[in-house]
């Protein structure tokens, strides 16, 4: 997943999804979608090949080896930690970027990771590299386009999955398609107009991947919360996702 930089978000704006109770609660919706759990703090360690041709997903996100987001954060976490069981394997990431191969990283890679994120210094490379890649560039577009904690959660949640590239597939070719069918509310439009729009064109992009077509993250998800007319996402929630049950209060 390619990073990209968005507008700063206008400090006029509610904070939204930025603050500290919401974010933990986006993390928790998002894990529950990515690791079938609530527990976002357990997955630092987290690693596999989910068969998705993006080689390796590791981390709190989903870190990809074949996506430069995942040498993103090796090299951040190197700068500040030269001497870390990951810094190694740099070369091989270079050369995977772009591709699912493993070569150069198989069979050693998998334990260096769990190695790595038992320390506070690899965790918090994983947080801040999460911020500067995803988070902060989707509750900044959002707020943006004038949209409140749900649609901030939204751009995010597409953003983890899709990357912040351009192209059709991508957050921004989805915001474009979005955009094409409803006016943001910044431009006008009514909020739940535009996120329903938003949420046809993620699933149109979903569909078209073998590995992203189960779209409960999104129906049984995401626009259960929007149908209920929860935009500020405020708990309780109930949602399912890839037939599994979850609660918050």
């Amino acid at each position: 997943m390619l990073s990209a930089r968005w507008p700063s978000a206008d400090p006029a704006v509610p904070s939204g999804l930025d603050a500290p109770a919401k974010k933990d609660l986006a993390m928790r919706l998002v894990s529950s979608a990515e690791n079938s759990s609530l527990d976002w703090q357990a997955q630092y360690g987290y690693i596999e090949d989910i068969g998705d041709g993006r080689g390796y997903t590791a981390g709190i996100i989903g870190f990809c080896s074949g996506t430069s987001d995942m040498l993103a954060l090796v090299e951040l976490y190197t700068d500040r930690v030269p001497d870390n069981p990951l810094a190694p394997y740099l070369p091989a990431l270079r050369a995977v970027d772009g591709t699912g191969s493993h070569e150069g990283l198989d069979p050693g890679f998998p334990a260096a990771w769990r190695t790595a994120a038992r320390t506070s210094a690899f965790r918090g490379a994983q947080r801040d590299e999460r911020d500067r890649g995803y988070f902060d560039p989707a509750v900044a577009r959002a707020k943006k386009d004038g949209l409140g904690a749900l649609g901030q959660f939204i751009y995010y949640d597409a953003m983890v999955m899709h990357g912040p590239g351009s192209d059709a597939r991508s957050f921004g070719g989805i915001r474009d398609r979005a955009r094409a069918q409803a006016d943001t509310p910044a431009d006008g439009g009514d909020q739940t107009a535009y996120l329903d729009a938003f949420l046809d064109a993620r699933v149109r992009a979903m569909r078209q991947e073998v590995a992203h077509r189960d779209v409960s993250r999104v129906e049984t998800a995401q626009r259960l919360f929007l149908a209920a007319g929860n935009l500020d996402l405020d708990t309780p929630l109930k949602w399912r996702v890839y037939g599994d049950s979850y609660e918050i209060d």
